[in-house]
């Protein structure tokens, strides 16, 4: 217990959508008159889970009943769609608003940068928003100067220091106001979403800053990003939030592979009912298109796989093709590979199949999703499904992608070793 820094007990946010307060007197004094007596907000009963994609009433739970602990040095990656919760569980952790229900135990000081440049002043030079930021964020002034040098290295700007911040462009105003936050001697670090604006070689430098906080001085971190890639490099566990919910809560991987497969696409994907209303446009309908194990009944690493479309073409008298593309969790594109339809003639209109197979021991382990790119003559766009079947590959040792090799490949190549002295 006494390794744990952060500890959520029943965490809660209610808000009200629209207006600020309740909207009407009688209910500011309904809610005031049941907390003078201790009693449970009226109007938290009506509140509806946060599906930011369907209607519903006027109050609303940003996040409700989220529990869990974080231990010294661990990096926590938190995971979730847009509108999931994530950066309101983090400003209650940031003390930036307060839960409506449920309590927070934190050991040490917590730096947070929630939103990139939070506190900076446009008029004021880059020198005097590293002494004001550093200030809002809890450190002295000594120890902004002791730490100055190293703050300016960091962010790379040192050319422009002197500089008012409101002529920097996105990409410097990131790097100084993350190079600040990251230098703050604190037991906590919360980061949400920053190094989307920076360029890759800032990103990979942040990355390499928060792995040193963490592993090197035993630093906690909490790290919410949409980039799979460095949530599996960076942190050593994660949860995954869904409509103001935890809904996992493991390891970076695991939660990584949960969250993948928590889209809405599957496998197996089959239109039933009038063709012009399936996925596609006025030139492509898809009608079905399934990804399944050649041998077996689960895709894995030594049963490869099949996948087949079957689609409708609208368009007449077209040199039609079809472009498979095939993507990891990390984005990384494994191929990209396409057939034409009709090689010496133009396509008519009607149905297409198209079919091809993956054989067993090439593909690693993980989590992978197909793009349609349908082409005319390989030069012009006719339609494009980006993500559309989403499936995942499992790994016979352990039955999950736990524990997985890295690489995209998995190839069951002989190897032959000797062993001779050389003098």
């Amino acid at each position: 217990m006494s390794n744990t820094v952060i500890e959520l007990n029943n965490i809660s946010k209610l808000y009200r959508l629209g207006e600020v307060g309740t909207g009407t007197l009688s209910h500011d004094l309904n809610r005031w008159w049941h907390r003078l007596r201790g009693q449970e907000d009226p109007y938290a009963k009506v509140g509806e889970e946060n599906n930011r994609e369907s209607k519903g009433g006027e109050y609303v739970w940003a996040i409700q009943d989220i529990n869990f602990k974080v231990n010294q040095g661990e990096v926590l990656g938190v995971i979730g769609k847009n509108g999931a919760g994530k950066s309101t569980l983090l400003k209650i952790l940031s003390r930036v608003t307060a839960p409506t229900k449920g309590s927070i135990k934190a050991k040490g000081r917590i730096a947070s940068l929630l939103e990139v440049g939070t506190g900076f002043h446009p008029e004021l030079t880059g020198r005097e928003n590293i002494f004001l930021n550093g200030a809002i964020l809890g450190m002295t002034k000594t120890e902004i100067r002791r730490k100055f040098d190293e703050i300016v290295s960091f962010s790379g700007v040192e050319r422009y220091i002197d500089t008012p911040v409101k002529r920097y462009s996105s990409g410097m105003y990131v790097r100084l106001a993350f190079a600040v936050a990251a230098h703050l001697e604190s037991e906590i670090l919360i980061v949400d979403e920053v190094l989307a604006v920076g360029d890759a070689e800032f990103q990979k430098k942040c990355l390499g800053r928060m792995k040193d906080v963490s592993v090197q001085d035993g630093r906690t971190v909490l790290f919410v990003s949409h980039n799979m890639a460095a949530v599996r490099q960076l942190c050593t566990s994660a949860v995954v939030m869904k409509n103001g919910r935890l809904v996992f809560e493991g390891t970076q991987t695991d939660g990584v592979n949960f969250y993948q497969m928590s889209h809405n696409t599957n496998s197996e994907y089959i239109h039933e009912g009038d063709i012009n209303e399936a996925p596609g446009n006025k030139h492509i309908r898809i009608k079905r298109f399934d990804v399944k194990p050649i041998n077996g009944e689960v895709i894995s690493i030594s049963s490869g796989f099949d996948f087949e479309l079957e689609f409708l073409n609208n368009k007449e008298d077209i040199s039609l093709d079809v472009t498979f593309e095939l993507k990891n969790s990390d984005e990384i594109i494994v191929f990209h590979n396409g057939t034409i339809l009709s090689a010496n003639k133009d396509s008519k209109k009607g149905y297409y199949k198209v079919s091809s197979r993956i054989p067993a021991y090439t593909l690693n382990a993980g989590v992978y999703k197909f793009t349609l790119i349908f082409g005319e003559s390989q030069r012009y766009e006719v339609c494009v499904l980006e993500d559309f079947v989403q499936f995942e590959i499992m790994n016979e040792a352990s039955g999950s992608n736990s524990n997985v090799l890295p690489g995209m490949l998995h190839l069951n190549m002989p190897f032959s070793t000797t062993f001779n002295k050389v003098d």
